[in-house]
Formats: structure tokens, C-alpha cells, sequence
């Protein structure tokens, strides 16, 4: 066999050497990082905290990084480019340094525009370890990897439910709160999830509880992983969009492959009057049922433009996440505004940039929407005044005289553009009394 104590590699100098320091058993250092620990003189951590620091060469100097301001990604950063600049310098982190570790990233990209020479040790990651102690094949499973301060941070979770995710370095109850907070968009909170401590390590230690009681985990650290199986029953967009793709492909639904833009136009309607309907019940659980189908015949339309190469689902996605972004600069930029005023103020400027600074000549108002749904839209954007004597005279013209439809169609507009000027949706007034008097 081959002397394993002969072996070593051949240390090429270079400026920054990025070393992974494991799982944390420090057997399971690589012996390329091993034969470098043995031949350098000092070193930089990205924290004492791992248990393979206790197992380095007691004569090297080491240095961490744990307390802050120090602790920021981007000061560890700027710390060991200004340190290259002297001479080599080995910097070590948890896990395989591409793994979740920020400051990696910044460093190998400065590196990179600053020309400085780079080098990548890997290690055994926390995913390889949580992967074992699981019993979890990544590939067959499709597995997602989050790390858990940018789960924290985010409003709806960048995951598909339908797929198992290990979560990494779930420092702290605060973090773990934060995830909470993210995945409860998507997944119930009695959803099963398991608590995978030092994994790989004599210490490794594995919890299975309800994801509601997540904000409950005590003495979380930086070898804390959370596993999330998949939901029990399939429910991503993804999911949803492969059901539509198959009843459209050559092999699915005769009926669904005949259809086309127009030809769902009568039934999409309808399906925004049963979302309405269930609102107006305050029907939840036919609310569910009733987004269900409208959000199918949003896929429909898509699926359909695929095919003909028109557009994608992810076009209409991107196109109206852009939108949001653009028009909300008070949430998503730094403008300052001052009530709903200003922000409605702020949306029309924008609208009206995004039109090459033109104002538009008539008011952009859905033909097909109800009439008086649109007659208040017109009243809105026109700022029509409500004229209560004006609405008087036309109701006191019809009294006295045989009924015109324009008539009665200028009585009625009047009548809606006092619904307006009320904050009164005369649309919904209308529908909840005349299903009172059903």
C-alpha cells in the first residue's frame, strides 16, 4: 500500500491559501490540508468555535475573527487581502470553504480583481455529514442547501417545498426564529423537521419535532442543521406547472390541448366572478379551492405562449417582480414618503417614466371589466365631481318622464361618481345588496 506518512503535497507559494477545517471531527481534515497546517507558521480562523481548531499544530499562530466589528464577511475580507499583500496567508473556515461561508466568497472575488493568486482546500462539508446521519442520497432526493442568515432574511422562502433542504449554521434562537418566520409561507407548522447537531462528530446528536416549535430550539451553534423533508402533499408552483405541461403534451388531455388564448378567455372570467363570490362569503376554504383554479388558468395561458414561443412563465414572473420593485423605491430604495398620498403620487410618476415620459391621453381602464366597476375607474382617474344636485336632477328626469337608456345611464354614473368621491366601491355595494335580497 501507499506510505500515507510519505505523502505531502507540494506547496506552490501563493498569496491567499482558503482552507476547510471539516465537519468538525478533526479526522476528517484532508490530507492536502493537513500537510499544509504542518508546514505554515501562522494562520487566520474564521472562528475558534469548531473542533478542529483544537487539533492544530500547537506552535502556529493563529488569529480569529468571532467578535464583531471583525466578524462582518466583509471586514474579514479586507482583513486578509491587506494581509496577502505582505506575504502568504492561509485562511480557514468550518466545513468546505465554499459552503456557505460569505466571507469566502468576497475574498476570492477581490482576490480575483486585485489579481492576486488564489487556492482552494476543500473539506468534508456539514452537508456531507448531516447527508450520513440522515441516511439522505442529495442526488436522488434533489436536495436544497440554505444557509440559515439568508433564510432569515428573506420574506418567502427561495425553496421548493416539494424538495428536501438542509438548512446550515443555525446559530442562534434568534436565527432560528427568523427561518421560522420565512418557511411558515409555504409549509404548515405542524410540519415534521429534524435537528441535526455536530453531525459527523462523537457529539452528533439528531431531534425530530414540529416546524412551529423551531423558535423553541436551545443552544444552537454553527454545526446546527435543520432538515426540511418535502411537504406530504406536492405543492410548488413547480409541481402545478409539470401537471399543465403534461395535459398539453401529446400524451395528456385531448381537451386541454385543443384550448387556446381565446378559447379559455369565457372561462377565466368566470373563475375571477367565483373568487369574488367566495370573498364575498368569506368562504376560505372555497377561497383556497376557487385561487386554485385561477392561478390554473394563469398557467394555462403561459403553458399555451410556451409552445407558440411567445413568452414563459418565468418572463411573466421576472416582468412583474421588476415592476414591484421599480414601483416601490419607498420599500425597496431609499425614497422617503409620507402617507399613501405620496406613495399613489410616486406609482403614477413612475408609470408615467416607464412610458417614455408621455402621459397616456386616456386612462388605460379594462373595456371588459363590470360597467360599474369601470364607470368608477373612469370617475377616479377623471376626477369626476360628485355633484349630489346633478345626481338629483337625473333621478327627478326619470321620475317625470318616460325612461331613455342614456338616461338612465348618466343617472347611474352620477350615482358612481358619488360612490367615489365616499371611498364607497359601488360594484361591491351593489353585489352584496342585491345577494341580500335573493
Amino acid at each position: 500500500m501507499f506510505p500515507l506518512e510519505n505523502w505531502r503535497v507540494e506547496v506552490t507559494p501563493l498569496s491567499i491559501i482558503i482552507l476547510g477545517l471539516g465537519h468538525g471531527d478533526p479526522r476528517a481534515l484532508t490530507l492536502e490540508a493537513r500537510d499544509v497546517l504542518a508546514h505554515a507558521r501562522e494562520i487566520f480562523l474564521r472562528t475558534r468555535a469548531h473542533p478542529a481548531v483544537a487539533a492544530l499544530p500547537p506552535e502556529l499562530d493563529a488569529y480569529a475573527f468571532d467578535d464583531p466589528p471583525a466578524a462582518d464577511p466583509a471586514a474579514i475580507a479586507e482583513a486578509i487581502l491587506a494581509r496577502a499583500q505582505t506575504g502568504d496567508v492561509i485562511y480557514a473556515v468550518p466545513g468546505h470553504p465554499l459552503f456557505g461561508e460569505s466571507s469566502v466568497r468576497k475574498i476570492l472575488a477581490q482576490a480575483r480583481a486585485k489579481q492576486i493568486a488564489t487556492r482552494v482546500i476543500a473539506g468534508t462539508s456539514f452537508v456531507d455529514a448531516a447527508c450520513v446521519a440522515l441516511e439522505l442520497d442529495p442526488l436522488a432526493r434533489g436536495l436544497q442547501i440554505a444557509d440559515a442568515t439568508e433564510l432569515a432574511r428573506q420574506h418567502f422562502p427561495r425553496l421548493d417545498p416539494d424538495q428536501p433542504t438542509l438548512i446550515g449554521q443555525v446559530h442562534s434562537r434568534e436565527i432560528a426564529r427568523a427561518c421560522l418566520a420565512t418557511l411558515r409561507v409555504v409549509y404548515p407548522p405542524e410540519h415534521g423537521v429534524t435537528r441535526v447537531d455536530a453531525a459527523g462528530t462523537a457529539a452528533q446528536r439528531l431531534t425530530s419535532f414540529a416546524l412551529a416549535e423551531l423558535d423553541r430550539a436551545a443552544d444552537c451553534d454553527w454545526l446546527t442543521t435543520i432538515y426540511v423533508p418535502p411537504l406530504a402533499r406536492a405543492g410548488s408552483l413547480n409541481r402545478l406547472g409539470e401537471v399543465v405541461a403534461h395535459l398539453r403534451a401529446p400524451d395528456g388531455c385531448p381537451w386541454d390541448r385543443e384550448q387556446t388564448h381565446q378559447s379559455l378567455r369565457k372561462d377565466f372570467l368566470e373563475e375571477c366572478y367565483e373568487v369574488l363570490e367566495t370573498l364575498d362569503a368569506n368562504d376560505l376554504p372555497h377561497l383556497r379551492e376557487e385561487l386554485g383554479d385561477l392561478l390554473l388558468h394563469i398557467l394555462l395561458q403561459a403553458q399555451i405562449a410556451s409552445e407558440a414561443g411567445e413568452f414563459s412563465l418565468s418572463e411573466v414572473v421576472a416582468e412583474i417582480s421588476e415592476k414591484l420593485i421599480r414601483r416601490h423605491p419607498h420599500v425597496f430604495g431609499d425614497v422617503k414618503v409620507n402617507g399613501t398620498d405620496e406613495i399613489i403620487a410616486n406609482w403614477e410618476q413612475i408609470k408615467q417614466a416607464e412610458n417614455g415620459g408621455k402621459k397616456k391621453t386616456k386612462p388605460s381602464i379594462p373595456r371588459d371589466l363590470p360597467a360599474l366597476a369601470r364607470a368608477q375607474e373612469i370617475a377616479h382617474k377623471a376626477k369626476t365631481p360628485a355633484d349630489v344636485r346633478a345626481l338629483a336632477a337625473h333621478v327627478e328626469k326619470l321620475a317625470h318622464a318616460p325612461a331613455r337608456a342614456a338616461d338612465v345611464g348618466e343617472a347611474l354614473f352620477a350615482l358612481v361618481a358619488f360612490a367615489e368621491s365616499q371611498q364607497v366601491d359601488a360594484e361591491t355595494a351593489l353585489r352584496e345588496t342585491a345577494n341580500a335580497k335573493m
